[in-house]
């Protein structure tokens, strides 16, 4: 059901030379920002991208931001021309709506349908794909924005890396606190993580003691061995749950696109392969490539 009018206004980004009469139409209220790029989806609830000529709508297609554009926001085409090979691969790439009409309130009738057809995909990806733990997004989640992430790097490549953290110490609280302050713990490893990273940057709950980070944009790969260390060292620290102290260890794998794989299920089985089979460190430092011997963990002191 869409907002009443009275509701906050609908956040739309305009992109190219679309025609805006449609923003004081009776069917929004509408917000409308302008821009060159689409590198803000994310931020609004629409994009709508003019497209005056067919060549236009193949350089749509051609555009390296605009799936991730649509995967982020309900996008729009408006278009007085007609491919019917572009249009029909726009919308394999996640356009809502490619509109002809020129009439305003048609317009934005259909810009407002999108919106709302977005929000209940969007709230379905959610439901499936948040583990309720800690409410991160799991691994399905995860492998289908490195998947989005990936198609983008095919027009416009750039190195990508996938760090996975097998955390030890959440067995040790549930015998020691209960299975609910396991999941206490839980959630704030994930808090902690989360709190390293930047915006861009997601971390997913991809299994019960196992979290993965994705660094989709970096400048070089040694970033994401930084970034690695710096996530053990937030670990380090002590959690607090029931008024207990619980410490936890951590077993890092790493893998780098396009050096390790590039599809996203080989990235993370390599990944995930690593930080199973290297020991857990604790104050020590981490381990991505070689397997070390066994070794304490930092809760079992």
């Amino acid at each position: 059901m869409m907002r009443a009018m009275a509701d906050s206004p609908c956040t739309v980004l305009v992109v190219g030379s679309a025609d805006t009469a449609w923003r004081d139409s009776a069917v929004g209220p509408f917000e409308v920002t302008s821009a060159v790029g689409l590198d803000t989806a994310v931020r609004y609830d629409a994009v709508v991208c003019g497209a005056a000529t067919a060549q236009d709508l193949r350089n749509l297609v051609r555009r390296a931001d605009l799936q991730q554009a649509a995967f982020d926001a309900a996008l729009v085409v408006l278009t007085t021309a007609s491919d019917p090979a572009a249009e029909l691969t726009l919308l394999q790439m996640g356009v809502q709506d490619i509109v002809t009409q020129r009439e305003p309130d048609a317009v934005a009738r259909a810009i407002r349908h999108a919106i709302e057809r977005k929000r209940l995909e969007q709230a379905a990806r959610t439901a499936y794909a948040t583990d309720l733990a800690t409410g991160l997004p799991h691994q399905a989640q995860l492998l289908e924005h490195m998947t989005q992430l990936l198609a983008l790097r095919e027009r416009d490549p750039a190195p990508m890396v996938l760090i996975v953290l097998r955390v030890e110490g959440l067995a040790s609280a549930a015998a020691r606190l209960g299975g609910e302050a396991a999941n206490i713990l839980r959630r704030k490893v994930a808090v902690r993580l989360r709190g390293c990273l930047r915006a861009s940057d997601v971390v997913a709950a991809i299994g019960p003691d196992t979290f993965g980070v994705l660094l989709g944009h970096i400048e070089a790969l040694t970033h994401g061995e930084r970034v690695a260390a710096k996530l053990v060292a937030a670990l380090q620290q002590p959690f607090q749950v029931a008024g207990q102290s619980c410490a936890v260890a951590a077993a890092v794998g790493m893998a780098l696109y396009p050096e390790h794989g590039k599809d996203a299920k080989s990235l993370l089985q390599r990944a995930g392969a690593q930080a199973a089979t290297v020991a857990a460190i604790g104050r020590e430092g981490f381990a991505t490539h070689t397997e070390r011997g066994p070794s304490t963990a930092a809760n079992d002191n």
